[in-house]
Formats: C-alpha cells, structure tokens, sequence
C-alpha cells in the first residue's frame, strides 16, 4: 500500500477521532512515522487536516499540529531546493489571454528563516492589462500563498479567479471593487485564521463562493466566538437597562398595594399583536406583565 493510500486513512481516523487523546495518538502517528512529499501532500489531503486542528481548543492539539505542518513544510521545502538547485522560478510572461503565464520548474516556497511567501519572492506579476486589478491580484496571491506549501501554479490559478470573480460582481475597479479585495485580503490574511486559506487553495472552498461571501462568513472559529459573546453581553445590557426605562404609578402591585413601578414594553408576538408590557414594583420586587 502507498504511503498516501496509508495517510488517507489515518485522516479518516483524524477526522473521526472525538477526544483529544484520540486526535493526539494519530498526531503522532503522522509525526514519527511519515515522511511527506508535495504530491503524496496533495493526493492524500493530510495537509488540510492537519492544518485545521492548528485551532483546535485543546492546545496540546493546536501544538503538535502546528509542529507537524512546520515539519512538512522543511521536508517539501528541502525536496524543492533539490530539484531546483536553489533557483527561483519567475512568472513574468504572458499568455495569449493577458493573465500571468506559469513555470516550466516548480517555485521554491518560504526558506528555513521563516520568510513569509508573497508574490514577489515567487516573481509573480500580475498581467490583466489593468494597473488597479494587477495590483489587486498580487494581494491575494500575498495572502494565500504566505504560509502554503502549494506550488506557484496553483496559487496563482485561484488568485486569478478571486480576483476575476469579485471583477465580474462588480464590474469595474471601483471603491466597491478595492473594498471587497481589501476585506477578502484582511481575512485571508489572518494569521488565526488559517483553514480558510487552506481551504481556497485546495479548491475545498472555491473562489466564487468566497466572493460572494461577508467578512463575518469569513471570520475563523475564534473570532465567531467572541462576536457572538459580545452580541450576548450587549443583549443582556440592553436588557437590564430596558427595565428602568421608565417610572410609573399607573399600576398598583397586586401583592403591597404600592404604586410606584419601573415598566418596559417589547413586541413578543406577531408584528399585529399587541407589544407586552413587564411592570416592576419598586418596592416589593413583583413582577407581572400583560398585553
């Protein structure tokens, strides 16, 4: 059996695994038993599995992932330098359709002195014939290809079609144009955020859906999160504030006969309903409400 048909079904196992202990055994089956190229890499997919547990909530997961991606990439990295003997492919031709023409030879990807991967160290250009959108497609070649270990090829390939499909939304290089780049960039970008780089780049996500998608769909787990903490935290703020909205004495507590309330209104029903009414005595503490 070949080593990727033996990784796919250790992802499985990754994939199924649902503890912590379980997900770390596998870890280290694929730390200390494995030695990986670019194509066993991409034929098996144990990269992108990997990669995404580099968040998982346990940290001696998100570790050991992070160890392991670190470790396949000087193995990949190694094997590249190898074959090209150090050289640095370039990309500055063109086709006949005007988009960025690729290698013969396959790029080197980021050195062991962590330099992070941009178009400019692959020697990318973009060739679409227009200064806004080349620029613009150099930007999102930066932030795929920062932590990756694709080759140039394929990085380009979906940079290409990001930037082709948020052109073909909106039409021209508009503010509305640099505006979506900029927050497709921001998200890619985010160094906590890295399964969705993985994702586009793997074609798991493709890059007409990631066009069309906001920056909240865009977020990673950790960011979700906190956003809906705090959308929680204010909707119980306004919640306690809600009640000392006003101050009455239209209604009599049925319990001490006092007549001084705090009340609130909000529509608890259908929009033809009438709103609810919650009353506070201030002096006993007895709630009630109508509508």
């Amino acid at each position: 059996m070949s080593d990727a048909a033996e990784l796919k079904k250790l992802v499985k196992q990754l994939q199924g695994a649902s503890n912590p202990v379980d997900i770390i055994s596998v870890l280290n089956t694929l730390k200390n038993d494995y030695e990986v190229s670019e194509a066993i890499l991409r034929e098996s997919k144990v990269g992108l599995a990997v990669g995404k547990l580099r968040q998982h909530a346990s940290k001696d997961v998100s570790d050991l992932a992070k160890e392991i991606v670190k470790k396949w990439k000087n193995q990949v990295e190694k094997a590249k330098l190898a074959a090209n003997g150090g050289g640095k492919a370039q990309l500055n031709g063109k086709d006949r359709k005007g988009s960025v023409a690729s290698p013969a030879g396959t790029p080197v990807t980021p050195t062991a002195s962590n330099t992070i991967r941009n178009a400019k160290s692959d020697g990318v250009k973009g060739a679409t014939g227009d200064t806004t959108r080349d620029k613009c497609l150099e930007l999102m070649y930066d932030a795929l290809a920062q932590d990756s270990g694709a080759p140039v090829e394929l990085i380009l390939k979906r940079a290409q079609g990001l930037e082709k499909a948020v052109y073909q939304i909106v039409g021209a290089t508009t503010a509305d144009y640099r505006g979506k780049i900029r927050t497709l960039y921001v998200n890619l970008k985010d160094k906590n955020n890295p399964s969705l780089r993985e994702n586009v780049v793997s074609g798991e996500l493709s890059v007409e859906k990631l066009s069309k998608m906001t920056g909240q769909e865009m977020a990673s787990e950790e960011r979700k999160n906190a956003d809906k903490k705090i959308k929680e935290e204010n909707f119980q703020k306004s919640l306690a504030a809600g009640e000392q909205q006003a101050e009455t004495d239209a209604f009599q507590c049925s319990r001490c006969k006092q007549r001084k309330c705090h009340y609130r209104q909000a529509q608890t029903r259908s929009a033809d309903e009438p709103m609810t009414t919650f009353v506070t005595c201030v002096n006993c503490g007895n709630r009630w409400k109508f509508s």
